[in-house]
C-alpha cells in the first residue's frame, strides 16, 4: 500500500515507507531477524498493532550455518515524528515486540527498537 499523507508510515532499512507490511526486517545487514505474517489490527496517527511472527537465526554454530525458528509476536509502533528524509511524512520512531509464547535465546519477552530516520 502507498503512504498518503495522512498516513504515518514505517521506514525499512532500505528507506522505503511502508503502511500496513506484510513482512519488515529487523536485521538490515544479514537478513538473520525478520517480520512475517504481519495481520495490523489497527494503523493510526499515533500507533499501530499487529501479531505476527519473528523469524530469528539461532546462528548454531554460526549464522551461514544456523537454522531458522519462528516465534509469535504483538508488535506495536509509536513515537511518530516527522520524517528528515520526506518532511511531508510521519514516520513510527519505535517498535516493542511482545513474545506471546516462546522466545528466542537471550531474548526479553519485551523488546524495543528505534526505527531508521
Amino acid at each position: 500500500m502507498s503512504p498518503s499523507p495522512a498516513h504515518v508510515v514505517a521506514v525499512d532499512c532500505f528507506w522505503k515507507p511502508q503502511v500496513r507490511p506484510a513482512d519488515f526486517l529487523l536485521a538490515c545487514g544479514d537478513g538473520n531477524n525478520r517480520l512475517t505474517e504481519l495481520q495490523w489490527s489497527s494503523w493510526g496517527p499515533t500507533s499501530a498493532v499487529a501479531r505476527g511472527l519473528d523469524v530469528v537465526n539461532d546462528c548454531q554454530p554460526y549464522c551461514a550455518a544456523g537454522k531458522f525458528h519462528s516465534y509469535p509476536v504483538t508488535v506495536r509502533l509509536d513515537r511518530p515524528a516527522t520524517w528528515k528524509k520526506h518532511p511531508e511524512l510521519q514516520r513510527f520512531t519505535r517498535m516493542q515486540l511482545t513474545y506471546t509464547d516462546s522466545r528466542p535465546a537471550h531474548t526479553e519477552r519485551e523488546v524495543t527498537y528505534k526505527l531508521w530516520d
